[in-house]
């Protein structure tokens, strides 16, 4: 059996490592050809170029990536065609993988396609969905309100696969000691602005004065501020200018560790929202956009929310703020809500509780474990058909 897989940035890179583990445990013979990174480069993958040649986010950077895109979204394509693998399967960056999957489809027809990793057809070019159902046979999902999305919206047939945080939720949750921690004086608050150098431009500076309403209204509290290597210096610089400086802390572990201890957090949207409600941590959600691209807010669908645990949970638990509502007093008044004690944090760790059952997995196991299993029915549903 030969794969073929095609990740176009970091996180699909770590979802395509386990994928190959949890495939070659199914099929031990099994060898894989396309596209990934260091992770999946490890596990065996002679990629086709490197993963930074195609790893970009955000329209700018696009546009100034683009001839090079073009190049390896054609590189990519014909190089499975000319392999003729058993199947293709794209792993996030839908801009870049939808594209390979598309010529695939039209020089190999019958060629199963499975895409790991929807895209966010819920909240942006709903269209997407039904058009998918050209060049894709099935979509794994990370949420588990995804399939019932696809389904709405005519999209191809859907199975919810667990997402990756769910293997990691030991590392998420206190121990005793920092049990304790969370309810002790002063409170532990996390300040998380983003992982995108335009995205910390924009945070940063609001977040720095909503901490200061938050800390007159509230009290006293130690601040932490954890980010990446590839933002630290920005991230340095624009809170050096902050009247409470954070102790910044790098990388995965440190954040996790606070994360342990956090009383509550200020966090810009993405998937560190979903991460901090796995932990149980109260949080205020914000986020604002390039002034580009809130023109193109009209096509922008999402009924109720954008931060991820409202999402799962189907309510707005998790109070947003977004662009012009985005500002330091209205963040800073309702962070101060959660560190105190009161009604307002209560509801929100009553509805935080109630995370795992809504993305357990039906029958248990690890999502990569699920994911291999409902690719191989995938190819075993087209070849039959």
């Amino acid at each position: 059996m030969r794969i073929a897989l095609v990740a176009g940035e970091p996180s699909g890179d770590q979802l395509g490592f386990k994928l190959m583990r949890a495939l070659r445990a199914e099929r031990p013979n099994v060898e894989f050809l396309g596209v990934g990174g260091e992770a999946m480069t490890a596990e065996g993958l002679a990629s086709l170029f490197p993963l930074s040649d195609i790893a970009v986010m955000g329209i700018l950077p696009v546009l100034a990536r683009l001839p090079t895109l073009i190049e390896r979204i054609g590189q990519t394509a014909a190089a499975i065609v000319a392999a003729r693998p058993d199947a293709l399967v794209i792993i996030d960056s839908p801009d870049f993988t939808h594209r390979v999957a598309r010529r695939v489809r039209r020089a190999l027809p019958d060629l199963p396609v499975i895409d790991y990793v929807s895209p966010s057809v819920w909240a942006w070019r709903p269209g997407r969905a039904r058009a998918m159902r050209a060049y894709v046979d099935c979509v794994l999902a990370l949420l588990p309100f995804e399939p019932a999305a696809h389904a709405r919206l005519g999209g191809p047939p859907c199975v919810y696969v667990g997402h990756p945080l769910i293997e990691r939720i030991g590392e998420l949750r206190p121990d005793e000691a920092e049990a304790r921690r969370r309810v002790a004086d002063p409170p532990l608050v996390l300040v998380l602005p983003g992982s995108r150098r335009s995205v910390v431009a924009r945070m940063t500076p609001d977040f720095g004065a909503a901490v200061a309403i938050a800390e007159r209204i509230a009290g006293p509290f130690e601040l932490i501020l954890p980010t990446l290597p590839h933002v630290e210096a920005d991230v340095r610089a624009l809170a050096a200018q902050w009247a409470h400086p954070p102790r910044i802390v790098v990388g995965e572990a440190e954040k996790f560790a606070g994360f342990r201890g956090a009383r509550a957090a200020l966090a810009a949207s993405g998937t560190v929202t979903l991460e901090l409600a796995l932990a149980g941590v109260p949080m205020v959600g914000a986020y604002k956009v390039s002034s580009l691209e809130a023109q193109l807010r009209h096509i922008v669908t999402l009924p109720f929310s954008i931060l991820l645990p409202n999402l799962v949970l189907g309510e707005r638990a998790i109070p947003e703020f977004l662009q012009g509502d985005c500002t330091p007093d209205a963040l800073g008044a309702a962070l101060a809500d959660l560190i105190r004690d009161g009604p307002v944090r209560e509801r929100q760790l009553a509805a935080l509780a109630d995370l795992d059952a809504r993305m357990a997995l039906d029958a248990g196991g690890a999502p990569s474990a699920h994911a291999a299993t409902a690719i191989l029915e995938a190819m075993a549903r087209c070849s039959s058909g």
